[in-house]
């Protein structure tokens, strides 16, 4: 059985166009985050996440495989980035456009108590909250606070050993049930 060497080396006469396309998309994403702000990457909302992991996958598609064309590829990017900053527009101005769009935070555990009816709403397994209170370095149940799911999938976890309440303002928009 030999090594079909064409396989390493078909593409190697698009190097350039693959190298000058990944350039100019790598600046095109600078510049629009520069125009757009850096709340475009960020993971506040399920809508940031969407727009960072789709501008990432037309990033890769149109340096990689020109599929598609690298025009498309910067300017459906450019339109990825428009729609998120028009979201967060909608949603900074609009408290009915936030709740609309987006999930509010959910309690998963209070006062060292495991919230199970949030747990089954959430699909979150215990396996999994005993790692996010381990990665919190949590050592007793009774200093925990609060557990929430952020709307971002994102878990936090508030603990103290001091019989102190989080403020009302910190868990404002968390759901109890």
């Amino acid at each position: 059985m030999g090594i079909n060497w064409d396989h390493f080396t078909k593409d190697l006469d698009s190097m350039p166009e693959v190298i000058l396309g990944t350039v100019t998309i790598y600046a095109l994403i600078i510049l629009y985050t520069r125009i757009f702000g850096l709340k475009s990457f960020s993971k506040m909302t399920g809508f940031d996440f969407l727009n960072t992991v789709a501008i990432g996958n037309l990033l890769a598609m149109s340096a990689a495989t020109s599929s598609p064309s690298l025009f498309v590829g910067a300017l459906l990017i450019g339109i990825f980035y428009l729609f998120n900053y028009l979201i967060t527009w909608f949603s900074f101005n609009s408290k009915t456009v936030e709740e609309v769009i987006d999930n509010s935070p959910m309690l998963l555990m209070r006062n060292g108590k495991v919230l199970y009816k949030n747990l089954e709403k959430t699909k979150v397994t215990e396996n999994e909250l005993r790692g996010k209170l381990r990665e919190a370095n949590v050592l007793r149940l009774s200093e925990v606070r609060a557990v929430i799911l952020e709307t971002t999938g994102d878990v936090s976890v508030i603990h103290t050993s001091e019989n102190k309440e989080p403020e009302d303002y910190i868990m404002e928009d968390v759901r109890r049930s």
